[in-house]
């Protein structure tokens, strides 16, 4: 199976040769990649060298100019070093584009901790107007990449090397029913499904699936506890720990309920690993995830 990220050259390739409003913007990463579409689109795929705030802001100056550009690089690279230019060149100016990330949390963990980006969708959170999207398969990330490029409004995608085994159907913003329960709700978002239904395998628990979290969709997970499904709610994000535990709690505001809050912790590891450590490390494990998701829904 490819990666998300080898789906996002493959179909953003074929979109620059489908739309011309289309424009690609990069710093040097993912740049191999695309030397077939730069030549075939010289004037629509522009590479800026290692500059990141320039990257972000030749995106907003080409939306300005009526472009729809597509922003490419690390989540560390496009959404932490830059985001001055992300709030101010896109958000205060008034424009829409599309940010597509590589790198994740902790995608290359040999590339060290300036290459790790678990804070990216809450940082964006502070930013008012984006869509977030988290696919958990590079299926799903081409049909949210499709999506995006056909619109005008803001949106960041965030690839990662983890994926789900299986695709599952991209039909709409809101959170997909995975498994239903009463004894309480899991939202598993992105890459972390898997880990999840593993997890929870004979527990009586709803599990909510989520590729798209910003906006929070509140009406379903409303609708799952007005199901019969206890007011209990964890959240397990692939990135900063209780990045979205505020919107579940506004989305139950009118209903007695606890939150828990799964996912990287603040908490720098200093000895790099592998991927899977990582995640073993930050409890986000099957056998982690298991343990912490019965403790809470138990108590």
């Amino acid at each position: 199976m490819d990666t998300m990220r080898d789906r996002f050259i493959s179909t953003t390739s074929a979109l620059l040769d489908e739309n011309p409003r289309l424009a690609l913007v990069l710093a040097e990463i993912s740049r191999d990649g695309f030397d077939a579409a730069e030549r075939r689109h010289p004037d629509r795929v522009i590479n800026v060298g290692i500059r990141e705030q320039l990257l972000v802001g030749v995106g907003g100056g080409l939306a300005l100019a009526g472009m729809r550009p597509i922003v490419h690089t690390f989540a560390s690279f496009l959404v932490e070093r830059p985001f001055e230019q992300v709030k101010l060149d896109f958000g205060h100016q008034g424009v829409g584009g599309v940010l597509v990330s590589a790198g994740a949390s902790y995608d290359w963990p040999a590339g060290g901790f300036t290459h790790m980006s678990p804070g990216d969708v809450a940082l964006m959170d502070t930013l008012d107007g984006w869509t977030v999207q988290v696919p958990g398969h590079p299926d799903e990330a081409e049909t949210l990449l499709r999506d995006a490029a056909a619109g005008d409004g803001r949106v960041y995608v965030r690839l990662s090397l983890q994926s789900n085994e299986q695709a599952r159907p991209v039909t709409g913003p809101g959170f997909q029913t995975v498994r239903e329960g009463r004894g309480g709700v899991v939202i598993a978002v992105g890459p972390m499904l898997d880990n999840v239904l593993a997890a929870t395998e004979g527990l009586d628990t709803t599990v909510l699936y989520a590729t798209t979290v910003r906006p929070f969709d509140g009406e379903a997970l409303r609708r799952a506890v007005a199901g019969g499904a206890a007011a209990d709610v964890v959240l397990v994000e692939p990135y900063l720990a209780g990045t979205s535990t505020a919107a579940a709690n506004d989305a139950l505001y009118a209903t007695p309920h606890r939150v828990l809050g799964l996912g990287v912790a603040r908490r720098e590891l200093r000895r790099y690993g592998e991927l899977d450590e990582h995640l073993a490390a930050h409890g986000l494990d099957p056998k982690s995830l298991r343990d912490r998701i019965s403790a809470f829904l138990t108590r």
